[in-house]
């Protein structure tokens, strides 16, 4: 899989769900971990990063969506539930993204959408919990991303063709 990407939060009320997402982010091969406003819940992050995120990949804590620094060329996409949000399973995800989301009973500030390339948001009847959201939103990048063969029509798994193996040569009279 080519580029990288970056899992975030904004302005989080319960710590605990940004050592999930640092954990989740992790897991999936995040290249950095981010919050926003977050700094002062973050000491409690641990009891939930078992994976201790912190001591393998970078985590950027900044005070406003004003200090938010990316790489070049990587695009801010919010996951988000708005009128305008693109459907997960039709967004194309960038090369170089890093993901955010906002805080639980909330959602991302007028300056965080507006800093954003894209608006997405999991096609679900209500809000899931943020670690479930940041699961599903890097899992769908995963399997879009990830070189994975086309899912077969039938269902199960790829059925892997067996190659053939030449014999000896065959003399023919």
């Amino acid at each position: 899989m080519r580029g990288y990407f970056a899992v975030g939060v904004e302005g989080i009320s319960k710590a605990r769900n940004l050592g999930a997402v640092m954990r989740t982010a992790h897991a999936f091969g995040a290249s950095f971990v981010f919050s926003i406003r977050a700094e002062d819940r973050a000491r409690e992050m641990f009891q939930t990063d078992t994976a201790k995120t912190t001591l393998n990949i970078p985590y950027y804590a900044w005070e406003s969506v004003d200090d938010l620094l990316l790489p070049k060329n990587c695009q801010l996409v919010g996951v988000e539930l708005t009128e305008d949000a693109i459907e997960l399973p039709s967004f194309r995800h960038p090369r170089a993204a890093a993901y955010v989301m906002g805080p639980e009973r909330g959602s991302l500030s007028p300056e965080m959408q507006a800093c954003c390339a894209h608006i997405i948001k999991i096609p679900t009847r209500f809000c899931v919990n943020l670690s479930v959201a940041a699961a599903i939103a890097l899992y769908d990048r995963t399997i879009s991303m990830g070189g994975y063969p086309e899912r077969p029509v039938m269902p199960g798994g790829p059925i892997e063709a067996k190659q053939h193996v030449w014999g000896p040569p065959k003399k023919r009279t």
